[in-house]
């Protein structure tokens, strides 16, 4: 559900329909999907809990171990934000321990033309963590 700070979920939804909840849409022109799941998905290098404390459980993941190289999986937000300088931040955890199907964790802001903006990218966590 969101929290007090706009644009903000934690991805506990319950049984409600996460990208409806969070203000996120699957890209339809990806190659495959984001998922929510509240354990680890599978083989044993995933994480057991998710970042938020207390109680939180879910989180975001793709299964990459189906997909070849140059496969995309995309979720946009709903709303626009409006251009700020020093304002609008992008805050968010991602565990993303090396594997051989590891590919590369990207967040872009698209421009007033619908151009894609590279804003950060990863390619691997360095620590099996959040």
């Amino acid at each position: 559900y969101y929290t007090s700070i706009p644009g903000s979920c934690n991805f506990e939804t319950q049984d409600q329909e996460w990208t409806t909840v969070c203000g996120f849409t699957q890209d339809i022109t990806d190659d495959f999907d984001w998922n929510i799941s509240n354990s680890a998905v599978t083989g044993q290098t995933n994480p057991h809990t998710d970042h938020t404390p207390g109680k939180g459980q879910r989180f975001l993941y793709v299964n990459s171990s189906a997909q070849k190289e140059g496969n995309r999986a995309r979720i946009t937000t709903t709303k626009f934000f409006p251009a700020s300088l020093g304002v609008c931040r992008v805050r968010f955890w991602f565990w993303m321990f090396a594997s051989k199907q590891t590919g590369v964790l990207k967040i872009y802001t698209v421009g007033e033309h619908g151009m894609d903006i590279l804003m950060w990218s990863s390619s691997r966590n360095e620590e099996n963590k959040w």
